[in-house]
């Protein structure tokens, strides 16, 4: 579900169970309009920010909804009822979610990942061709939680929560210019908002080749920004995070 100028909401549903679910929903309205009168079981919060737990006290209110976020920042999260952290688990119903402690863009951020569905609700730690940016955590952190996204099965969907992929893409280009890996993708993607269509979900294996911010251990990619040899993984994903901050 779009919100606000380019948030995505998720709402998931459970077959066998009836259990429904969203994830940060940025506002209540276009949750209403999606469960059309449908119940909703959970909320999984990804981190604090508005844009991500905008629509919780008011859902919570009309639904009786269980809110679920991170432990580490369960101050921050409107109406909070469940802490979890790494290595919990979230049954979705029949679905059982891994929780994955992922900060960087916030201290207390997380992901949770449903091998079974081949589904991972990231928030704003990664984006298709990108990553969050460092708000509260350091690029060392955000470096071994990209590490952890890129080693799920190259199968895995990437549900982001925004649609910034066009302005990742630019990016990409200008600091690997004719990577080949980046063509076929680039193409698929102007496509897509060519017809108005998300770039979301994206898939790990296409992101584990293409996108620059899980290539930092890339042999030669210290050569290719204009780092010193031997530079490590932490520095060259630094580097490459300060420069889209400045793109």
């Amino acid at each position: 579900m779009p919100a606000r100028s380019d948030n995505y909401i998720f709402l998931g549903h459970d077959p066998a169970t009836g259990f429904r679910f969203v994830v940060d929903p940025a506002d209540a309205e276009p949750v209403w309009a999606a469960l059309a009168g449908q119940r909703l079981d959970a909320i999984l919060n990804t981190h604090h920010h508005g844009d991500h737990v905008g629509g919780n006290l008011a859902l919570k209110d009309a639904t009786g909804c269980t809110i679920i976020g991170p432990a580490a920042d369960r101050d921050r999260i409107p109406g909070i009822d469940r802490a979890v952290a790494d290595g919990d688990t979230v049954m979705l119903g029949s679905l059982a979610a891994q929780v994955m402690d992922v900060p960087g863009h916030t201290r207390g951020h997380i992901a949770y990942y449903a091998a079974a569905a081949q589904a991972l609700f990231c928030g704003d730690t990664m984006f298709a061709l990108g990553c969050g940016r460092l708000f509260e955590g350091t690029p060392a952190q955000m470096w071994a939680a990209l590490t952890r996204f890129r080693a799920l099965p190259d199968a895995t969907r990437v549900y982001c929560a925004h649609e910034y992929t066009e302005s990742n893409l630019r990016f990409a280009e200008h600091l690997l210019p004719g990577d080949p890996a980046l063509a076929a993708y680039g193409a698929e993607i102007r496509a897509k908002r060519a017809h108005g269509l998300p770039t979301v979900p994206a898939l790990i294996g296409v992101e584990r080749a293409a996108s620059p911010f899980l290539r930092a251990d890339e042999a030669g990619m210290a050569a290719r920004l204009g780092l010193p040899p031997g530079s490590d993984a932490v520095t060259i994903f630094a580097e490459i995070r300060s420069r889209k901050d400045r793109f």
